[in-house]
C-alpha cells in the first residue's frame, strides 16, 4: 500500500511490531541486569524513522494516537507485570532489601523511560503539544507512580525511618540506598515536593520527635546539665548533616525545630535549674565552654534565652549583695565608717570586670545578658551601706587613683581603672552626688598640687563627659582652665614682685568661683610681711582686671615655713592659717585662747581645729597647758621648746574646715532641676494627671531618680507659687498657669 506521492504506508500492527521488537529486547536487557543499555545507531534510526512515518502518514493512516496510547500501555503493562511482582516478593523482607529492589526497578523504569522517549520524540514534538496531553516523560512517571509507588511507599517510608533510627544509634547504614529512595519520593511529586514532604517528610519528622521524645527522658534523668547539652549538640550536627547526606535541603529547618524542642524547649527550666550543675552552678565554677554550649543552643529557640539571662542577673545580684554584705559585716564587727574603702570598690570592678568579660566571650555580647548585667549593677551600686553612699565611695576611689600617693599605679594601670570606675559610675542613679564629691576632691588634688598627671585627670573628665554630657563636666574643665591660665598670671606676678622690698616668696591662684567648690573664707590677721604681698597682688590684679572683685580664701593656701627649735631647725610645710598661728609665737611668747582668739581675729570653729593640729597631732611643734588632746578655751599655748623630729622637712596635717562634700547644696540642685522638668513638661502638655507627670520627670532627670514622694513636694510647692493648679474636676489633675 502507498499514498499518492508513492511512499508506502505502514500499517498499524506491521508498525507496532517492529517497535514491539526493540521495547521487548529493551526490557530483556533490563531483566539481564544491564543498567547500560545501547541500541546500535542502525537498529535506533531504523525504529526512530518507524515512528516517525508511522505519525506523518495522513489520516486515517496516521498512527500518532494510537502510538501514544500503546505507549502508555507498554509501559504499564512491564510495570504490573514485571516490576509490581517482584517488590511484592520482597514484602515482609528487611527494609534494606525492599529498598534496594526499589532502587533496581526505579533505575530500570528510569531508563526505559528515556529510550521510550527518544523512540517516540516525534509524539512528544507535536502530537502531545498540539493536544495539550502528558510528555512522555510525565506519563511514564505518573504510570510509576500509580501502579508502584502508591503501593510500596508506606513499606519504603517505614524502612527509611528504621535505617535513620539505626543510624542515630550509631550503627552504619547505606546512605545512598535511602538518597536513591529519596530522589523517587522528589519525583514522584511531578515537579513539585508534595510527595515527598506528604509521604517521607511529614513521618520522618513524628518518627524524629518520638526518637528524641525518648533521649531526652533517658538523659534528662541520667546526665548533669553540661553532659545532656553535649549529646544534644551532637544530635543537632548530626540531623543537620543527615539532611545534607540524603535528605531534600527544604527539610533541615523542620527537622531541627522538631529537634529543638524535643530536647531543649520541653526541658530548659529543668536543665537551667539542674541542682549541682545548672546555670547558676556553671557562672559559678567559671566554666566558660559549657556557657558557651548553653547560650548556643537555647539561643536557637524564640525567647529561649531570657530564662537563662534572668538566672544570669540573679546571679550577678547575689554575687554584688555579697561584697555589700561583707562590707556590712565590717562595719557590725566595730570597722571606723570611713569615706573610703577602696577595697570594697575593687571588689565592685573586679565582680563587674569578670561578668562583662563573660558576656562578651561566653555570651557573644548578647543584648539580653548586656541588659542582665547592667540591671543586676544597677541593683547592687545604688545598695548603699553604712554612713558614706556608694557614689562617695567611688568618687574617693577615682581620687586615690588620681593624686600622687595614692594607688601605685603606671599610666595604662590608671587608665584601666578610670575605665572601669567609669563603667561602675554609669550605673549610679546619684550621679549628681558623685559629681560633687569628685568636684570637692578634684579641687583639693589641684589646689594642693597633689595631683599625680594633669593628663589622667583630663582623661577622667573626658570619659565623664560621654557618660553624661558636657553639662556634667563643664565645672572640673573650669578648674582645669583656671590653672593654666593662672599659671601664666603666676610667673607675670612673680616678676612684679621681685621689683618689691619682700622677704616672702609669694604667689597667688586665681579661681573662678562659680567653677569651685564653696570654702570658708575665715579673715584671719596676716603678719605684716603676708599683708604686704597681699596688697601687692591686689593691686598688680586690678589694674589688669579691674572689672573683676578679689575674695582671698586664705583656708586653701600654704606655706612653708623655717622654723628653730633650740640648735634644729626644720622647714614646717603648713597651710597660710597654720603659719600665721605659728609665728604668733615667735620669741617664745605664751598666749592664753582668748588672746590667741583675738590677736588672730578667729571664731572657735576655726581656732580649735587650727590650734588642735598644731598641738595634739603627730607633730606637736606648739604645746598648751593644760595637757589633752581636745583644745578648751581656758589652754594656755607656747612654742615646744622640746620638740625634736628625724626629718628636716615636715608636713603638718590639719583638718578641713569645710564638709567634704556639700550635701545640702546637692538637695537644693535636685529641687531645682525637679521644678525645671515639671514647668517644661506641664509648659508643653498644659494638662497632665499626676502618675502621668511622676513618669515623665522621671524620664527627664538624667542624673539622680527621686522617690515620687519627693517629686509630689516640688509639685505642690509649684502649686503654692501658682505656677500649676489642680483641675477643679479632679485633685490628680494638673493645668498649667501660663
Amino acid at each position: 500500500m502507498s499514498n499518492n506521492s508513492g511512499h508506502r504506508i505502514i500499517p498499524l500492527e506491521e508498525g507496532w511490531g517492529d517497535v514491539k521488537k526493540a521495547i521487548d529486547k529493551l526490557e530483556d536487557m533490563l531483566a539481564g541486569g544491564l543498567q547500560y543499555t545501547k541500541f546500535g545507531a542502525n537498529e535506533y534510526i531504523g525504529i526512530y524513522t518507524t515512528c516517525y512515518d508511522m505519525c506523518t502518514q495522513r489520516s486515517p493512516y496516521n498512527w500518532s494516537r494510537e502510538l501514544y496510547q500503546r505507549h502508555g500501555e507498554t509501559i504499564e503493562n512491564y510495570l504490573t507485570t514485571k516490576v509490581l511482582p517482584a517488590l511484592r516478593e520482597k514484602h515482609g523482607q528487611s527494609g534494606p532489601i525492599l529498598l534496594a529492589e526499589l532502587k533496581t526497578r526505579w533505575g530500570h523504569h528510569q531508563i526505559m523511560n528515556k529510550w521510550l522517549k527518544k523512540f517516540f520524540v516525534y509524539l512528544d514534538r507535536y502530537y502531545v503539544k498540539h493536544h495539550t496531553l502528558p510528555t512522555l516523560s510525565q506519563a511514564g512517571l505518573r504510570s510509576f507512580r500509580n501502579n508502584i509507588y502508591d503501593e510500596t511507599k508506606s513499606d519504603s517510608t517505614a524502612a527509611i525511618l528504621a535505617l535513620i533510627n539505626s543510624e542515630r544509634e550509631g550503627e552504619i547504614i547505606d546512605k545512598s540506598l535511602i538518597k536513591s529512595i529519596v530522589e523517587l519520593f522528589e519525583s514522584m511529586g511531578m515537579g513539585s515536593l508534595e510527595a515527598y514532604v506528604a509521604d517521607l517528610e511529614t513521618p520522618l519528622l513524628e518518627s524524629t520527635r518520638e526518637f528524641y521524645g525518648q533521649k531526652r527522658q533517658e538523659w534528662i534523668a541520667t546526665d548533669s546539665t553540661p553532659d545532656y547539652l553535649i549529646k544534644a549538640e551532637v544530635a543537632l550536627n548530626d540531623e543537620r548533616t543527615r539532611v545534607g547526606d540524603y535528605l531534600n535541603a527544604s527539610s533541615e529547618t523542620k527537622l531541627l525545630k522538631v529537634c529543638e524542642e524535643e530536647i531543649l524547649e520541653k526541658v530548659e527550666r529543668p536543665l537551667l535549674e539542674k541542682e549541682g550543675s545548672g546555670c547558676r552552678v556553671l557562672l559559678a565554677n567559671d566554666k566558660s565552654e559549657d556557657l558557651k554550649r548553653m547560650f548556643r543552643l537555647f539561643s536557637r529557640l524564640e525567647n529561649g534565652l531570657n530564662p537563662m539571662a534572668t538566672i544570669v542577673q540573679t546571679f550577678i545580684t547575689d554575687m554584688g549583695m555579697d561584697i555589700i554584705s561583707q562590707r556590712q559585716n565590717r562595719l557590725d564587727s566595730g570597722e571606723k565608717d570611713k569615706n573610703e574603702d577602696p577595697d570594697f570598690v575593687k571588689a565592685l570592678i573586679a565582680l563587674h570586670d569578670k561578668y562583662l568579660g563573660v558576656v562578651r566571650d561566653d555570651f557573644n555580647g548578647h543584648s539580653l545578658f548586656q541588659k542582665a548585667l547592667k540591671d543586676a549593677f544597677v541593683e547592687i551600686v545604688n545598695k548603699n551601706v553604712g554612713a558614706h553612699p556608694n557614689a562617695e565611695l567611688m568618687s574617693t576611689f577615682c581620687d586615690r587613683v588620681l593624686k600622687s600617693g595614692g594607688e601605685k599605679l603606671s599610666e595604662s594601670e590608671v587608665e584601666q581603672s578610670l575605665d572601669k570606675i567609669v563603667q561602675l559610675f554609669s550605673y549610679l542613679t546619684d550621679k549628681d552626688l558623685f559629681a560633687e564629691i569628685y568636684k570637692t576632691h578634684l579641687a583639693k588634688r589641684l589646689l594642693a598640687q597633689r595631683s599625680a598627671s594633669n593628663d589622667a585627670e583630663k582623661l577622667m573628665i573626658a570619659k565623664l563627659k560621654v557618660q553624661c554630657g558636657t553639662h556634667f563636666t563643664t565645672k572640673m574643665e573650669g578648674m582645669l582652665a583656671d590653672l593654666a591660665i593662672g599659671a601664666e598670671q603666676k610667673s607675670e606676678f612673680e616678676a612684679r614682685l621681685k621689683q618689691k622690698d619682700t622677704k616672702l616668696d609669694f604667689s597667688v591662684q586665681v579661681l573662678t568661683t562659680g567653677h569651685w567648690p564653696t570654702y570658708k573664707c575665715p579673715d584671719i590677721a596676716l603678719t605684716p610681711e603676708m599683708n604686704k604681698c597681699q596688697e601687692y597682688f591686689t593691686e598688680w590684679h586690678n589694674q589688669k582686671h579691674n572689672q573683676r572683685r578679689l575674695k582671698w580664701v586664705l583656708s586653701l593656701g600654704n606655706a612653708s615655713v623655717r622654723a628653730n627649735f633650740g640648735k634644729k631647725t626644720y622647714d614646717l610645710q603648713v597651710t597660710t592659717l597654720q603659719a600665721v598661728a605659728v609665728c604668733a609665737f615667735n620669741g617664745g611668747k605664751t598666749h592664753t585662747y582668748d588672746e590667741l582668739a583675738s590677736q588672730l581675729n578667729l571664731d572657735p570653729e576655726v581656732l580649735k581645729p587650727l590650734m588642735h593640729s598644731l598641738c595634739c597631732g603627730k607633730y606637736r611643734v606648739i604645746s598648751k597647758s593644760p595637757m589633752s588632746n581636745k583644745i578648751n578655751t581656758t589652754d594656755k599655748f607656747t612654742a615646744n621648746r622640746k620638740f625634736s623630729c628625724n626629718m628636716r622637712k615636715i608636713r603638718i596635717i590639719m583638718a578641713s574646715l569645710d564638709a567634704s562634700h556639700n550635701t545640702k547644696r546637692v538637695e537644693e540642685d535636685r529641687s531645682i532641676a525637679i521644678e525645671a522638668a515639671i514647668v517644661r513638661i506641664m509648659k508643653a502638655r498644659k494638662t497632665l494627671q499626676h502618675q502621668q507627670l511622676i513618669s515623665e520627670v522621671l524620664s527627664q532627670l538624667a542624673f539622680f531618680k527621686p522617690q515620687p514622694r519627693i517629686i509630689k513636694k516640688r509639685i505642690e510647692a509649684l502649686i503654692e507659687r501658682e505656677y500649676l493648679a489642680r483641675s477643679p474636676d479632679s485633685p490628680n489633675v494638673y493645668n498649667y498657669l501660663a
